[in-house]
């Protein structure tokens, strides 16, 4: 086992990890690769300088764990995305010999990992979920009983979001399909209902609950979430998440609730962090007054890591 191991790390540090690893640090060196997955909207980098997770993949490298960022169709469905995630995550295994990896995925990548979870249980350690609407989006719910299947509204609201999603597509080089509608119907209360009728591992079976701690094969399930919406007066991306956070009953991160993020062991679910803050976003602007979300992820992986995962 050790001798696979040591052949696993070997091999993923001679491939296509983010970042190398320094030698002398191993605070983050799970025996698993990390695999991020991002969310609606999302990329992995543009032009190969701007990160979806900014600066976490290489804080995570710096403390010697093997990380893969991955990238979906900014606009689908959450088992169109979770089927393209899906192939990664066979080509990681393979590629590294590791056998499985330890699934992070922010916002719907969420939804997205937990779908490669349950449909190939065998290549997945563990699944860790970071602002995830697992019970919806009151965001997304409103849009959809306002916007009416087939109506002008609905034509040009996707027009316009499968175009973002190509452009996204094409500056971090890929294509993809788009479909902003299925998109939007995946995170609505009714969609994520359906979802988790068909994927429930994980989900707590009360309104704010815990979820089961492991599920199929021995997976670990977390997550994680924030509640706070206007931390930093310099982020461009505040200002639109204050807007959005009025379209909810409960305490949120601008685009999701605090109890819809619960899925497995909560590890915190009130972060002084917006929905951008928790991948580190826009550029490292977050709330001075509370821990790095960069140190929150790290924090994770020597979890991660001290469960041999």
């Amino acid at each position: 086992m050790h001798a696979v191991r040591s052949l696993c790390v070997a091999v993923a540090a001679l491939l296509f990890v983010s970042i190398p690893a320094h030698a002398a640090d191993t605070y983050t060196k799970t025996r698993y690769p990390i695999v991020l997955a991002h969310g609606m909207a999302g990329f992995d980098s543009l032009f190969g300088v701007v990160d979806y997770f900014y600066g976490i993949n290489s804080g995570l490298a710096s403390g010697g764990a093997s990380v893969y960022v991955t990238h979906v169709p900014s606009f689908n469905s959450s088992e169109a995305r979770g089927e393209a995630l899906l192939a990664q995550v066979q080509d990681i295994v393979a590629r590294t010999g590791c056998g499985k990896v330890n699934l992070v995925g922010h916002s719907h990548g969420g939804l997205d990992v937990r779908y490669v979870a349950a449909v190939r249980p065998d290549l997945v350690a563990s699944v860790t979920t970071v602002g995830t609407p697992h019970k919806g989006a009151d965001l997304a719910t409103y849009l959809r009983a306002n916007v009416k299947g087939g109506s002008f509204s609905e034509s040009v609201l996707a027009y316009f979001a499968n175009s973002l999603g190509t452009v996204l597509g094409l500056l971090s080089g890929h294509t993809s399909p788009q479909d902003a509608v299925k998109g939007l119907d995946a995170l609505t209360q009714a969609g994520t209902a359906a979802y988790n009728a068909k994927f429930p591992a994980g989900i707590p079976a009360a309104s704010c609950g815990q979820g089961a701690a492991t599920g199929t094969n021995g997976q670990r399930y977390y997550s994680w979430s924030g509640t706070s919406v206007l931390t930093n007066v310099l982020d461009v991306g505040d200002g639109s998440l204050g807007l959005s956070a009025f379209f909810y009953s409960e305490s949120n991160d601008g685009l999701v609730g605090r109890c819809s993020s619960h899925f497995g062991t909560v590890l915190r679910d009130n972060y002084g962090m917006n929905h951008l803050d928790e991948v580190n976003q826009v550029l490292g602007l977050t709330n001075l007054f509370e821990s790095s979300p960069v140190s929150v992820f790290r924090a994770h992986a020597n979890r991660l890591k001290a469960a041999g995962l």
